[in-house]
């Protein structure tokens, strides 16, 4: 058998039971899971982190990352549809910051004890 599997059934029943009733529901697990995964790619942890200290326009986030306009444009695309980053439009320039999940999740992912192993 594998080392991650119990060799023996050893159900807590009253406590699974417990847990299994105030498990996590599939479509808040399903939006959690879209924004911690916004945060998986590289560029997306560095903008979002640029982000942090406040509002950017992509060609600034470009400058920043050291990418292409228009690859920084799809990240905060995606990062703006997992509901970490909002946009606002002022006449030719769109302005991106991060929203309140956005900055709390990356809070975390960022934190000291997030590095450890």
């Amino acid at each position: 058998m594998a080392d991650d599997a119990c060799d023996l059934l050893c159900l807590d029943l009253p406590r699974a039971e417990a847990l299994r009733q105030a498990r996590l529901e599939l479509d808040a697990a399903d939006g959690a899971a879209r924004r911690a995964k916004a945060l998986a790619d590289p560029t997306r942890l560095m903008l979002a982190a640029a982000l942090r200290e406040g509002e950017l326009c992509v060609c600034d986030l470009a400058w920043i990352a050291e990418r292409a306009q228009n690859l920084v444009s799809h990240h905060v695309r995606a990062l703006r549809t997992a509901g970490l980053v909002r946009s606002e439009r002022r006449g030719k320039l769109v302005m991106y910051s991060l929203t309140d999940a956005g900055r709390a999740l990356l809070d975390v992912v960022l934190s000291p004890a997030a590095a450890i192993s």
